[in-house]
């Protein structure tokens, strides 16, 4: 092997690697990701498959129906109330809110409190690299630069701020939010009503935490599929843990009862993996 071939070797074996030793929990934050995932892939699809369909207005559906009461909504996590930006606040102050609110970007309002725009700390760290290096683009400079210049020159939220704002209505599904946040790579999105007028906000953990059952929750599913799968006389032979969304069943079942079992099992919401312990008869 030369010496090009050893390089290249060496460079394909550090991408492999990680670049720190795994902590203890990170297994457990790997597997909640891949659940979440899932969550937002199945939103997407869903999103997908209904823009073909009549529209209909979030939340309005009837107490009966599959989005009103199984399906949680934003107005049920969302954070309230929600603090906008005045549309003329200095730059200054909007460091200010920023840090006492311990978050990375804010709504900014016009006087009808009706979302404008969003101001994040990236815009705020874009001026002050701006001023700082002293840099100004030439006549033929990229547009995307000159742009970004000429934003930071600015000296208020409405100079600052990125517009149009990327928005959710409260009667939408956190399905459709947690799709919308990944989709616009967002941690948190400005809850607005119809008018465009700011009644809330909605986070990506709250989003994470309403999608992603517990693993009580899925045990209780996991039963219910038991009952209807197994005969009543088999039904107290099937033993189920639940582990980190990890489903284990042992049991003697007959053989057509256990494929049946682990298929309705693996179709679960939220199941991230089916150990089949089970023994036939």
């Amino acid at each position: 092997m030369n010496e090009h071939e050893n390089f290249s070797t060496g460079t394909e074996a550090r991408r492999s690697m990680p670049s720190r030793p795994w902590s203890p929990g990170e297994s457990a934050r790997r597997d909640v990701l891949v659940r979440y995932l899932g969550a937002v892939a199945a939103a997407a699809a869903e999103h997908t498959g209904h823009e073909h369909q009549p529209p209909t207005v979030p939340g309005d559906a009837s107490p009966g129906s599959a989005t009103g009461s199984r399906a949680p909504l934003v107005r049920d996590v969302m954070d309230v109330p929600a603090i906008g930006l005045r549309d003329d606040l200095p730059y200054w102050e909007i460091a200010r809110l920023l840090a006492r609110e311990h978050v990375g970007a804010l709504p900014v309002v016009d006087a009808e409190d009706r979302v404008v725009g969003v101001v994040s700390e990236s815009d705020l760290l874009a001026k002050v690299a701006v001023e700082a290096s002293g840099h100004r683009p030439g006549p033929v400079g990229r547009l995307r630069e000159r742009r970004l210049h000429d934003k930071a020159q600015g000296e208020t939220a409405a100079d600052l701020m990125t517009s149009p704002a990327i928005t959710v209505l409260p009667g939408a599904t956190v399905a459709e939010a947690a799709w919308l946040a990944a989709l616009s790579r967002l941690k948190r999105i400005p809850v607005t009503d119809h008018e465009g007028r700011l009644v809330g906000a909605v986070g990506r953990d709250a989003l994470l935490q309403t999608l992603i059952r517990d693993d009580a929750g899925i045990r209780a599913e996991v039963e219910d599929r038991i009952s209807t799968v197994c005969a009543p006389g088999e039904r107290t032979t099937v033993e189920v843990t639940v582990h980190d969304g990890i489903v284990e069943l042992s049991g003697r079942v007959p053989e057509a009862t256990g494929a049946r079992l682990l298929a309705e099992t693996e179709a679960i919401a939220d199941v991230v993996e089916v150990k089949n312990l089970l023994t036939t008869v």
